[in-house]
């Protein structure tokens, strides 16, 4: 399976960084519906009428009318699983869980429900979670367990490519609908678990922007401009990058495989420690299309909190919490030997230890924590130095003044967005070039 095509070439990649002012409006008016004087506007004197306040699936709000209404436009009083999407947006849920929605409230195997099922399904479940996050929880999970599986984005994931405007070009490439998905999956567990249970509870996911993202699909045509999870753009670049390296074509990764990644930018040793467990579901000889998501995102943003946590655990030999001169030294000395293979000057490691120390100022002398790397905002230089040859000769041999120049350019985006950004820009012009070679 040849890698996905980009998206038509009337859609002009743009920066893909979503604008703050519409997830500043959304945000805003989720606080103020939280807001500590709405937990607190109905205490009074006596201690004995003072209301709960403790609502792990949010304050009960009223129904709103609008499911009525929209009933009374249905002659037969009978809705369809096609009819769902105007459904949830009438229980003021977003659009693309109009599946989730319908099975939760429908019998097994039924493809309609009546008027008078439907309200009494509603009306057991707000009776019980009382917000949209909890309700968006239970429908994900179908009020199975008390925790998110992978499995349970799929629906909501398949309803974006089928109807999000930005992916209608996908309707004639179902082959590619999985590993779409897939993406989009590991990403949100990415940003969402921080746990790294890969089971995401009520609570992280109250605590994430996923509900916001969710809402924002609803307003923004242009799929690339959401990119937290949903940009095609960035799916296309994972993907094209991990075709490069799957050498036999059977959606896995080996080390040999990942060795040849970014020109052999890794060493040796940190790819034995990745592909170990440390930050994959269990020790394994491949990696999978989902973990090499997890890969990449953290090998080209070390500056994010979790990859951060990726790098950390595979530098954290014994696993105790800290990273001791031995395991830097570790890492460093085939750094060290790469460099002296090459005649380049080798920066001895006593030196570059105390180049680390100062860069990340440990709270205890000599040993660093992943909370001192996450402190120091410079865990990306911090990383490099051990695990990746190429950055780490870059940032030796950098141009400050440039370097600056590129700060202040990209100010707005993530590390992740710029290599993305960049990176489907190279792909869509060796697409044209390859193209107009077939033309000639």
């Amino acid at each position: 399976m040849s890698p996905p095509a980009p998206p038509p070439s009337n859609q002009q990649p743009r920066s893909p960084r979503l604008n703050n002012k519409n997830i500043s409006r959304i945000l805003s008016t989720s606080l103020q519906a939280n807001s500590i004087e709405d937990a607190t506007e109905n205490l009074t004197v006596d201690s004995t009428k003072i209301p709960g306040f403790y609502f792990p699936f949010g304050k009960q709000t009223s129904q709103d009318q609008a499911i009525t209404d929209l009933f009374s436009t249905f002659p037969q009083h009978t809705w369809h699983s096609k009819d769902f999407g105007s459904v949830a947006k009438a229980c003021g849920l977003p659009h693309y869980l109009k599946s989730s929605l319908f099975n939760a409230a429908c019998d097994s195997g039924a493809n309609s429900i009546t008027m008078h099922d439907f309200q009494n399904f509603w009306n057991r479940f707000t009776s019980k979670y009382h917000d949209d996050i909890s309700r968006v929880f239970y429908l994900l999970t179908q009020d199975a367990k008390d925790y998110i599986e992978f499995d349970d984005f799929v629906p909501l994931i398949q309803d974006v490519i089928d109807e999000h405007p930005g992916l209608s070009f996908l309707n004639e490439a179902a082959e590619f609908h999985s590993h779409y998905i897939k993406t989009v999956i590991a990403r949100i567990y990415y940003n969402v678990n921080k746990t790294w249970s890969y089971r995401i509870t009520l609570p992280e996911l109250r605590k994430s922007n996923f509900l916001i993202v969710l809402r924002l699909l609803e307003d923004e045509t242009d799929i690339n401009q959401i990119t937290d999870y949903f940009s095609y753009e960035h799916f296309y670049v994972i993907y094209c990058k991990f075709w490069e390296l799957d050498d036999n074509h059977d959606m896995l990764i080996t080390k040999e495989d990942l060795y040849r990644h970014n020109n052999q930018a890794l060493s040796r040793k940190i790819i034995d420690k990745i592909f170990s467990g440390a930050v994959t579901t269990m020790k394994s000889e491949t990696l999978t299309f989902e973990e090499f998501v997890w890969f990449l995102i953290s090998e080209e943003d070390k500056k994010h909190p979790k990859s951060i946590e990726y790098w950390f655990r595979c530098m954290d030999l014994d696993g105790d919490g800290y990273l001791s001169t031995y395991e830097l030294e570790y890492f460093y000395n085939e750094q060290y030997c790469r460099m002296e293979s090459l005649g380049v000057e080798a920066v001895k490691f006593e030196d570059l230890l105390c180049q680390m120390i100062d860069l990340v100022k440990p709270k205890i002398e000599n040993t660093i924590t992943v909370r001192d790397i996450k402190a120091c905002g410079l865990g990306h230089i911090f990383f490099n130095a051990f695990v990746n040859f190429s950055k780490f000769m870059e940032y030796e041999q950098r141009d400050p003044f440039a370097d600056k120049d590129l700060e202040d350019e990209f100010s707005d985006m993530t590390f992740w967005e710029r290599y993305a950004m960049n990176e489907y820009e190279l792909l869509v012009a060796e697409e044209g070039t390859v193209e107009d070679e077939y033309t000639l």
